[in-house]
């Protein structure tokens, strides 16, 4: 490939571009050719794969003038004809298909998570160099230090409160609003601040929590609002362990209009037969909403509380924006690029397998539930 590139930065500018795209087309009429004509039956294209077979080792053997990438191009391309010729109960050449169709997906899992993976779990063992073997030290570190204890607590605190809460809020408004005139405006209300980035809302809230000096205008609306009544300017993001409190706000004042659409959907789903009959059996507007909304959308709020969840988990932008971890403010995913920054690779990959643990069991859990209401369906 670099050599053609080479050749190709040889030729004149205006003939480059017809000779890049005829090589693009080239490939595209390999694929093509694999895909759709080689797996067909018939002496047409037995013939049309012989003539391959026979032509492309003659023409690698021209162009490179080598033996051996000659027949290791008849190798090839007979092992990949041999699969064509599989015949499954799904039809000829399904195999082959199989393959074809699911290799880009698997090559770029392979790629992007997969190597990324097994490579940042082999740096979790190795010092701040990525050189010399340290064993479970960098674990030891984070679960000893007290910066390591109070980062993974501030984050087990994120992950109970952030889904309970936006899941609890969204599914009251939900339900509240169900049916009621104006219903589309106070969703769109709700769900706006799902539409802004989480750097974007951090920004708003910091506005919010701003503090200026006593006797100065504050900018800030919660401290505006408490000298109005009287009080003194608070520093919202510095007191621990509320800054953090703060600090999940955000989170579940964007989650939530999340869990509010999802839940909204659900409930529209449940039949209005059973609530229908519900009421006639006399009860009264809670129990139908105990004994037949919620488990009408269990589903959903397995769902819900799963994905808001992993975000809980794997937050960064807010705490990253708001206190780069400061005053006690610290979380798993803050930390782990907190130590990449300070040329500690090993602590950070110690911090993102810590992280993909704490993850793990969530999905795990969720998969589990899906594949449950598949096989009820």
């Amino acid at each position: 490939m670099s050599g053609f590139l080479k050749w190709v930065a040889t030729l004149p500018s205006l003939l480059q571009i017809p000779v890049v795209v005829a090589a693009f087309l080239v490939v595209i009429a390999l694929i093509i050719f694999f895909v759709e004509i080689a797996p067909r039956t018939g002496t047409l294209y037995t013939i049309v794969r012989l003539v391959v077979c026979v032509l492309s080792p003659v023409a690698i053997f021209v162009a490179l003038g080598s033996v051996w990438w000659a027949a290791a191009a008849a190798a090839v391309l007979g092992g990949l004809f041999f699969i064509l010729d599989y015949r499954s109960k799904t039809g000829a050449g399904y195999l082959f298909q199989l393959i074809g169709f699911l290799s880009p997906a698997i090559a770029l899992l392979a790629i992007g998570l997969i190597y990324p993976s097994v490579s940042t779990f082999i740096a979790a063992f190795f010092d701040n160099r990525g050189r010399g073997f340290v064993g479970l030290q960098n674990f030891v570190w984070i679960f000893t230090q007290q910066t390591g204890i109070t980062t993974v607590l501030n984050t087990i605190v994120w992950v109970l409160l952030v889904p309970t809460v936006s899941t609890a809020f969204g599914l009251a408004y939900a339900v509240f609003i169900d049916k009621s005139r104006g219903e589309k405006i106070f969703k769109v209300l709700v769900f706006m601040p799902m539409a802004i980035s989480f750097v974007g809302a951090s920004i708003i809230w910091r506005f919010i929590y701003a503090a200026k000096p006593v006797g100065q205008d504050q900018i800030g609306l919660l401290n505006q609002i408490v000298v109005w009544f009287g009080g003194q300017p608070l520093q919202w993001l510095q007191n621990s362990p509320w800054n953090t409190l703060f600090l999940i706000i955000i989170l579940i004042w964007v989650q939530t209009g999340f869990a509010m659409v999802v839940l909204s959907a659900a409930i529209k789903g449940v039949p209005a037969e059973q609530m229908e009959a519900a009421a006639l059996d006399g009860t009264n507007a809670w129990q139908r909403f105990t004994n037949v909304t919620v488990p009408g959308i269990r589903s959903s709020l397995i769902v819900v509380l799963t994905t808001i969840s992993i975000a809980s988990l794997k937050v960064f932008d807010i705490v990253r924006t708001m206190t780069a971890g400061a005053n006690n403010t610290s979380v798993i995913a803050n930390e782990m690029y907190t130590q990449w920054k300070g040329f500690e690779v090993g602590r950070s990959a110690a911090f993102a397998v810590v992280l993909f643990i704490l993850v793990l069991p969530i999905v795990i859990y969720n998969a589990r539930q899906i594949k449950a209401q598949r096989e009820i369906r």
